[in-house]
């Protein structure tokens, strides 16, 4: 396992991250997903073809998130946005770099552009979730729920083996995160690569990513038989065969 590093912000604020550093290189910089961190499988098969390849490297945690401080009922799209934002000024600089967004990742990835569009050469997403906090959850959940946020201020939330805290502010902030309704000029490469057997995120938000590309060489990957995690010895081999697409045309 490769020893992971702290970012301090502030007496109270640090964010775990690892990396591999290049001073002057293309890096990698992959954004996990909801609940998730940087100990699975995506981001340490990642950081090995990063140093096999003699590429930079940046995986981290959000406010809340693993290892990081902080609450994870307080944080949202905007905080995690910032945090990412400023994790990658401390450690990539100015350095170009590609995005892989894992689920929420590509959500934190799209907003990324507003701050870095010069330095982002490439995008991968992987069973993209942009926008799910309203188009998956609230625009779905039942009356009862609804009303349980609204009253209580949060809700738990099952979803196959795992329970997510929902509060109403990170609802209300990923309404003011809005990013499917934009257009982004960039004239990179952008694969989206989901499931066909996603049972989290239909394909559909893949699609929708690509479609605020205009001018992007855009492409969309359905994995037969993958899930929402695309983390087996299989789906990883065919997530790297699509980034190195991605690399080949940069150099």
């Amino acid at each position: 396992m490769k020893k992971f590093k702290f970012l301090k912000f502030s007496k109270t604020k640090k964010l775990r991250y690892t990396d591999n550093y290049f001073k002057k290189k293309l890096y990698l910089v992959f954004l996990h997903g909801f609940m998730s961190d940087i100990e699975g499988k995506k981001p340490q098969t990642f950081l090995k073809f990063a140093k096999q390849n003699k590429l930079g490297f940046l995986s981290l945690e959000y406010s809340g998130h693993g290892k990081s401080s902080g609450t994870f009922t307080k944080g949202n799209i905007s905080t995690w946005t910032k945090d990412t934002k400023r994790t990658i000024e401390s450690v990539v600089k100015k350095n170009n770099f590609i995005l892989i967004g894992s689920s929420m990742g590509t959500w934190i990835a799209l907003n990324q552009f507003k701050y870095f569009q010069s330095q982002i050469k490439g995008l991968m997403g992987i069973g993209s979730a942009p926008e799910f906090l309203t188009r998956l959850m609230w625009n779905k959940f039942p009356k009862k729920i609804k009303n349980e946020i609204l009253i209580k201020g949060k809700a738990i939330i099952k979803n196959g083996d795992y329970e997510y805290p929902i509060t109403y502010q990170l609802i209300k902030d990923g309404e003011k995160n809005k990013v499917l309704n934009k257009i982004i000029n960039s004239k990179i490469i952008v694969t989206m690569i989901h499931g066909k057997s996603d049972e989290v995120v239909p394909i559909t938000f893949s699609r929708l990513v690509l479609s605020i590309f205009k001018k992007a060489k855009r492409k969309l990957v359905v994995i037969k038989n993958g899930d929402h995690s695309l983390s087996s010895a299989k789906h990883l081999k065919i997530l790297l065969k699509e980034l190195k697409g991605i690399i080949e045309d940069f150099v």
